[in-house]
């Protein structure tokens, strides 16, 4: 990939910091949920749904009064222990 120059000021339009926009750039919608802004409030419907479903089917039985991050781990956890990634 090559580097645009500024025509104004002759600086390249990269950061310095080496990051690219676009298909090089990995994934981006999939964040650590203990970096999640509102990872301490409490799991959506969907999330306690869904949980709800793998934690059937796998058995176990989890609390209900988990953070949206706490529920997204489990949530994780549970796909790969019942092969559904």
């Amino acid at each position: 990939m090559t580097s645009n120059k500024d025509s104004e000021n002759g600086t390249s339009s990269e950061a310095d910091t080496g990051e690219v926009l676009g298909a090089g750039a990995g994934n981006t919608t999939e964040k650590d949920p203990d970096d999640w802004v509102t990872g301490d409030e409490p799991m959506t419907g969907a999330q306690r749904s869904y949980l709800d479903t793998l934690a059937r089917d796998a058995g176990e039985t989890i609390t209900a009064d988990l953070t949206k991050a706490e529920a997204s781990e489990h949530i994780e956890r549970l796909r790969k222990a019942t092969n559904k990634e």
